[in-house]
C-alpha cells in the first residue's frame, strides 16, 4: 500500500526579502542591447518547460557562498517562477522569481550572449557566468539533494579534481544519487527520474496556478535504509522560531513587514521528520519502509499580480505538441562545370517561432534522405527530403533546452546529443514527432563552469562506443576532464580518457578501424594547427595559461601532421568518406577548417613506423564556418554544416550544403612520401611529361616550430633562426605509368616539423593540376626507383641555382590584401566595432595611447608598436583583451619585411 508523506512550504514575498546582491567585483561588463530589428524571439522561449545553463549563485547575500551549478536544468514553472535542478548533485540549487521583461538568467554564456548579436564573445574562466535575475527564495549548497542515511552530510562526496575548490566534479559515486532522465508530461508538469543507490526515485515538478502551489512529488520505492531529502538553505533572517507541535514549522519574519512570512511546514508522521540546523538548512528524513510511498513538498507562493500576459500556455493547450508546424525550403543547385560542386540548402528561417537556427551538426537516420540536426542554441530539428534534387526539404522541430550542443549521432534507431550536461538520448514516446523524454546516457565525466570547456564533438565508433572531445582552456581552475578525448561505453555506464592536454580538440573516428583523430587550435604551447592520432591517454602538449610556465606533466605526443596557422587557423572535425559516392575521394579522410572556411584532404601514409600524413586544400567555396561533415547514405554525397561565433572570415551566420560529385574528371594528388633523395608524388591520372619532369614546376620549403608560453610559434629555420628555409628541386622524374613523379631534393632531413611542396602541372589530357601540400617528415623512406615504378634511374641531386626573388615594394593596397588573406579580418575590425572580434579594432589605432592589460601601463601606437604587435603580439596586450579565447599568432618568420611594412602602412590609413 502506498502512503503519502506531506511537507508544505508557505512563502509570501516582500521587497525586503532575500534580494540578490552581486558583489561589485564580480559584476560583468554590461551586455550590448539586443538590436531593435532582431528577427529572433527570446533565447529562452516562454512556452517551453526548461532550458540548460550554468547558474552562479556564489554572490547571493545570506546564502551559501560556494553555490555554483555547472550542469543545471532551469525549470520554467510558469508565471516567471524558476528553479534550477543540478543534475550532478540531484539538488534544487536555487528557486527564484524573475523580473518582468527580463530573461531568467543573465546572458553571460556564449549561446544566449551571441543569439541576437552574432559574434558576441565571452571571456574565459569563471568570473562572468549566468546568474539568476530576480528574487531568490531558497538555495542548496554543494552537497547531494538526496542521500542515504538518517542525517545528511553537507560536504561534497565526489573526488576532487586537480583544483580542490572546483565544484564541477561530475556525477556522484555509484553508491550515491544519479540523474537518469527528464520527461515532459505537459507544459506545466515535468518528471525527473533518478537513482539513489539501487532505488529509482520519480519526481514530478509542477505549478498549480489555482492553488498557488509549487509541487514536488517524489515516488519512493520500499527502502531498508533511512533517506534524506534536502529542501534548501534559507536566508539568515530574524525571528526564527520552531514549535514541536503536531504541525512542525519554521517561521521566519521579514523586518518591517508584519504581514509577511517565510515558512516551511511539515505534517508530522512516524515516518517523516522535518529537521533543520543552525545554518538554516532544512531537510526531510524518511525512515525505512516496506512499502512504496510518496513525498509531497508543496511551496505556496504569492504569484505576480499582473498575469495578463501568461508565461505558460492555457490548460487546453497543455497536452498539444510544442511545434506542430513544419517549414519547407528548396535547395539551390550548383551549375558549375567542375567535378565537385556545392548545392546550398536554405535553413528554416524565418519560422513560426522566430527561432534562430545555428546548425552545428547533422546525423542521417536512414538511406531515404531523413536526418536530424542540432543547433548551438539547444534545438534539434528533424529534416526530410535530403536526396535527389533537394526540391523540397522539410524541417520539423524535435527537441529544445540543451546546453550549447555541437554534435549529434544516430545509433541503432536512437538519437544522441552531447552537450555540457553529458550525452543525452532523445526519445519520442507518444508519437507526435517531438522528444518528450530526455534520458541521460552518460554524465560520469566531469564538467566545470569554465566558459571554454565546450562539448566540442561526438563521433560513433564501430563497436557502438561514443567518442567525445571537450574544450581545454582553463582560466580559473583545473578540472578533471578539460581538454580530453573520452571513449564512452555503448551502454554509457563507464568511460575512459584516451587523450589529454588538448586545447580545443575536434575529433573524427574511422567507422571501420576505430582510429581516433583530432585537430586542435594554435595557442599557448600549441605552435600551429595539428592533426593528432588519439590513443593510450597520451599528453598532447597544451597547458592552460594558469599553469606554471613550461612545466609539462608528461612527454608530448607529437602530431600526425602540422598545418601552418595561416593555412588552417582553426581546425574542426574529421570525417571518413567510407561508403561514399565521391569518385576519387572515396575512403579518404576529410578535415574541416573553420576560421577560413575550407575542406582539406588528409592522405594517411602507412609506410613508416611513426604515422605520417599529407594535408592539402580541397574546397573553399563556403560562406559559413563549417564544423562537421558527414556522408548521406541516400546519395553518397558529403553534407557540410556549421555556424559562426567569432574568429572566422565567413560572412553567413550558418549553413547546410551538399558537396556533390558530378562524375567529371579532376586530377588529385594521392600520395606524398618523403624519402632520402626527395619526394614521391602519386596522382590519380597520367601526367604531362614536359611539366612533370621540369624541376621548375615544383617549389618547396621547410621550417620548425617551438612550444612556448606565447601564443603560437614563429617559423624557425633548421639552424634555429627565424624564417623558412627554401628547398630547391634538383631534378624530377615521371614513372613508367605516367601517374607518379619523383622530385629530387638534396639534403633531405628527417624530424622536420613542417614541409610543403607546391606544384603546377597538367594531366596528359590537359587538365590543370596545381596545389600545395603540407606534411611533417618525421622519418624518411629509402627511394628504390625500380620498386616505385621508375625503372633503373639515378637521381640527380646536384644543387640547382635559383633566381633570387626581390621583395615587393610595400604598399597600402598590399596591406589591405594581407588583412583579408592571412585572416586579420577575423579578429580585428577596421570600422571601430569589437562585436565578434577577439582583438582591438584597427580603426584610429595609429598614434594613440594604448592602455595595457598588465599594470595599467600605456604604450604609444607608433610604427614600432605596430611592428612588434605583428611579430610578437604577446609583448603588449591591450586592456580588455587579456582573457579572450583566441590569442594572436606570432608572425615572425611568416611574413616578410615587405609584408609587415605593408600592413603597418595600411593600419596608418584607418583613421
Amino acid at each position: 500500500m502506498r502512503f503519502t508523506l506531506l511537507a508544505c512550504f508557505f512563502v509570501t514575498l516582500v521587497p525586503a526579502f532575500a534580494q540578490q546582491k552581486a558583489k561589485k567585483a564580480a559584476s560583468p561588463p554590461k551586455a550590448p542591447a539586443i538590436p531593435a530589428d532582431t528577427p529572433w524571439g527570446d533565447f529562452v522561449e516562454k512556452d517551453f518547460p526548461f532550458f540548460s545553463s550554468v547558474l552562479d549563485c556564489r554572490d547571493l547575500e545570506g546564502f551559501p557562498k560556494d553555490n555554483l551549478t555547472p550542469r543545471g536544468l532551469i525549470l520554467n514553472l510558469g508565471h516567471n517562477l524558476w528553479a534550477c535542478f543540478d543534475t550532478d548533485l540531484l539538488r534544487i540549487s536555487a528557486v527564484w522569481e524573475g523580473e518582468a521583461g527580463k530573461p531568467p538568467v543573465t546572458p553571460e554564456a556564449l549561446a544566449p550572449g551571441s543569439y541576437h548579436i552574432a559574434g558576441q564573445k565571452t571571456k574565459d574562466g569563471q568570473e562572468y557566468l549566468p546568474k539568476p535575475v530576480g528574487k531568490v527564495w531558497l538555495t542548496n549548497g554543494i552537497y547531494p539533494g538526496w542521500q542515504i542515511g538518517s542525517r545528511p552530510s553537507f560536504t561534497d562526496p565526489r573526488e576532487p579534481g586537480p583544483s580542490p575548490e572546483e565544484v564541477g566534479r561530475g556525477a556522484l559515486p555509484a553508491t550515491g544519487a544519479r540523474f537518469k532522465s527528464l520527461r515532459m508530461h505537459s507544459y506545466q508538469h515535468l518528471e525527473i527520474r533518478a537513482a539513489l543507490g539501487d532505488l529509482e526515485l520519480i519526481g514530478h515538478i509542477m505549478l498549480d496556478v489555482a492553488k498557488k502551489t509549487l509541487a514536488q512529488n517524489w515516488e519512493i520505492p520500499p527502502h531498508t535504509q533511512p533517506l534524506t531529502f534536502q529542501i534548501g538553505q534559507l536566508p539568515a533572517l530574524k525571528n526564527l522560531s520552531f514549535s514541536p507541535e503536531k504541525v512542525e514549522a519554521f517561521t521566519l519574519g521579514a523586518d518591517n513587514a508584519k504581514d509577511s512570512y517565510f515558512g516551511i511546514h511539515c505534517y508530522s508522521s512516524s515516518r517523516i521528520q522535518l529537521q533543520h540546523d543552525d545554518s538554516h538548512r532544512v531537510w526531510v528524513s524518511l525512515l525505512p519502509a516496506t512499502e512504496a510511498s510518496t513525498l509531497d513538498t508543496l511551496l505556496t507562493v504569492a504569484l505576480p499580480t499582473n498575469t495578463s500576459e501568461p508565461t505558460t500556455p492555457s490548460a487546453d493547450k497543455a497536452d498539444q505538441a510544442h511545434w506542430p508546424e513544419t517549414v519547407s525550403t528548396q535547395a539551390v543547385l550548383s551549375k558549375s562545370p567542375d567535378a565537385y560542386v556545392i548545392d546550398d540548402i536554405p535553413l528554416p528561417v524565418p519560422n513560426p517561432w522566430k527561432r534562430n537556427v545555428r546548425l552545428a551538426d547533422i546525423a542521417f537516420l536512414n538511406d531515404k534522405g531523413d536526418a536530424a540536426a542540432v543547433t548551438f542554441d539547444g534545438d534539434v530539428w528533424l529534416i526530410s527530403g535530403l536526396k535527389g534534387d533537394l526540391e523540397k526539404v522539410t524541417w520539423k522541430r524535435f527537441a529544445s533546452g540543451l546546453h550549447e550542443p555541437m554534435s549529434i549521432v544516430f545509433r541503432n534507431k536512437e538519437l544522441f546529443v552531447f552537450d555540457r550536461n553529458g550525452i543525452w538520448k532523445l526519445a519520442d514516446t507518444n508519437g507526435d514527432h517531438e522528444a518528450d523524454k530526455y534520458e541521460m546516457l552518460c554524465n560520469l565525466f566531469s564538467q566545470t563552469a569554465e566558459t571554454r570547456e565546450f562539448p566540442n564533438s561526438m563521433k560513433l565508433g564501430p563497436d557502438g562506443s561514443l567518442y567525445i572531445s571537450k574544450g581545454g582552456q582553463e582560466g580559473t581552475t583545473f578540472g578533471k576532464h578539460n581538454g580530453t578525448v573520452i571513449k564512452v561505453a555503448p551502454d554509457g555506464k563507464s568511460f575512459e580518457v584516451i587523450g589529454h592536454g588538448l586545447r580545443q580538440p575536434f575529433i573524427g573516428v574511422n567507422p571501420k578501424t576505430g582510429l581516433v583523430t583530432a585537430s586542435d587550435q594554435q595557442g599557448n604551447y600549441v605552435p600551429s594547427t595539428p592533426i593528432q592520432i588519439i590513443r593510450d591517454n597520451q599528453f598532447y602538449g597544451h597547458l592552460p595559461t594558469i599553469a606554471p610556465k613550461e612545466a609539462y606533466p608528461a612527454p608530448i605526443a607529437e602530431p600526425l601532421v602540422w598545418l601552418p596557422h595561416p593555412v588552417n587557423p582553426s581546425g574542426a572535425t574529421q570525417t571518413w568518406l567510407i561508403g561514399a559516392k565521391m569518385g576519387p575521394l572515396n575512403d579518404e579522410l576529410i578535415h574541416v577548417g573553420y576560421n577560413r572556411p575550407e575542406l582539406f584532404r588528409v592522405l594517411m601514409n602507412d609506410r613508416f613506423k611513426r604515422p605520417q600524413a599529407t594535408v592539402m586544400s580541397f574546397e573553399r567555396e563556403f560562406d559559413f564556418g563549417p564544423l562537421n561533415a558527414i556522408v548521406n547514405p541516400a546519395d553518397g554525397q558529403l553534407y557540410v554544416v556549421g555556424f559562426q561565433v567569432w574568429g572566422t572570415t565567413a560572412k553567413k551566420l550558418s549553413g547546410l550544403v551538399r558537396l556533390r560529385y558530378t562524375d567529371k574528371p579532376r586530377v588529385l594528388l594521392k600520395e606524398v612520401t618523403p624519402m632520402d633523395k626527395g619526394l614521391l608524388l602519386r596522382f590519380n591520372a597520367r601526367m604531362s611529361e614536359k611539366l612533370a619532369t621540369d624541376p621548375a614546376s615544383y617549389s618547396a620549403e621547410r621550417w620548425n616550430y617551438k612550444r612556448t608560453f606565447d601564443y603560437g610559434s614563429p617559423h624557425l629555420k633548421m639552424d634555429g633562426s627565424t624564417g623558412q628555409e627554401w628547398v630547391t628541386a634538383s631534378s624530377a622524374y615521371l614513372s613508367k605509368d605516367g601517374m607518379s613523379v619523383f622530385v629530387g631534393i638534396p639534403d633531405m632531413k628527417a624530424g622536420v616539423h613542417q614541409m610543403r611542396i607546391g606544384w603546377g602541372l597538367e594531366s596528359a589530357d590537359g587538365l590543370k593540376a596545381a596545389n600545395t601540400a603540407y606534411f611533417s617528415p618525421w622519418e624518411l623512406a629509402p627511394f628504390d626507383p625500380a620498386k616505385e615504378g621508375f625503372g633503373d634511374i639515378t637521381v640527380d641531386l646536384t644543387p640547382r641555382k635559383t633566381e633570387t626573388v626581390a621583395l615587393a615594394k610595400p604598399t597600402v593596397e598590399e596591406g589591405a590584401k594581407l588583412y583579408q588573406m592571412i585572416g586579420c579580418m577575423a579578429c580585428h575590425s577596421i570600422d571601430g566595432s569589437t562585436v565578434g572580434k577577439v582583438g582591438p579594432s584597427w580603426k584610429g589605432i595609429y598614434g594613440t595611447e594604448r592602455i595595457l592589460g598588465k599594470g595599467g601601463k600605456t604604450a604609444l601606437a607608433d610604427e614600432a608598436y605596430l611592428r612588434e604587435s605583428i611579430t610578437n603580439p604577446s609583448a603588449k596586450v591591450v586592456k580588455g583583451f587579456e582573457k579572450f579565447d583566441t590569442g594572436m599568432p606570432i608572425y615572425a618568420g611568416i611574413l616578410n619585411e615587405s609584408q609587415i611594412e605593408s600592413l603597418v602602412m595600411y593600419i596608418k590609413t584607418l583613421k
